[in-house]
């Protein structure tokens, strides 16, 4: 989707009275990878949010942009995928009918062979049918990119992508991340060096306190 952009303009945060970040401007093309790095509590899980559309930010604007036509703030669920380690899952449920219920529930005209696609994808093809309380961390990690990937989103973000993965987790997230900016825009909020391969561009929150 080449005519993707995104563009965020002096956004600022701030709770209960406390700024945690202020005047952060960037803007993305497609094929590009924007990281967010910053000492903890510097509010790069709240700046990811905000690209998202699940947080407000307190001032400025965050728009997502296709053929220069902005997209309203309650349809950016359609362009965004979304991964982090504290999003639930439906863990009375399996792997399968856990992008089963997330296909139906967005409305999604995609196959059972695309579900069995994106399970192998992330390795968790042999599990499909074990439910997902018996996953370790790792794997419930692997599911939530299944999730995220389930609609083949032009803009995909990522909130401290490899948090409870193994060595072979993180091999698979890498390929992930280097597809998403073939084909889309990426987003990588984190503190691991290896995380912004990826990523053209910086921003590190610390400057913007």
């Amino acid at each position: 989707m080449d005519e993707l952009r995104v563009v965020g303009r002096k956004i600022k945060k701030s709770f209960s009275g406390r700024t945690i970040f202020s005047d952060v401007s960037f803007e993305l093309a497609c094929h590009e990878g924007l990281g967010v790095v910053g000492k903890n509590g510097a509010g790069k899980s709240t700046l990811a949010k905000i690209v998202a559309a699940l947080l407000s930010p307190t001032d400025g604007t965050i728009d997502v942009e296709v053929s220069g036509e902005k997209v309203a703030q309650w349809r950016r669920h359609e362009f965004v995928g979304f991964v982090a380690p504290y999003l639930q899952l439906y863990e009375e449920f399996s792997a399968w009918e856990n992008l089963d219920i997330f296909r139906r529930i967005r409305g999604l005209p995609i196959s059972d062979k695309h579900i069995l696609s994106l399970l192998e994808r992330v390795g968790l093809a042999l599990w499909k049918a074990d439910t997902v309380r018996t996953y370790s961390s790792g794997m419930k990690q692997r599911l939530k990119y299944a999730s995220a990937l389930l609609h083949q989103p032009p803009l995909l973000i990522l909130d401290e992508p490899r948090s409870n993965l193994d060595s072979e987790g993180i091999e698979i997230i890498n390929e992930i991340m280097e597809q998403q900016v073939d084909r889309g825009i990426l987003v990588v909020a984190t503190n691991e060096k290896e995380d912004l391969q990826s990523c053209q561009q910086i921003i590190d929150l610390e400057i913007y306190a």
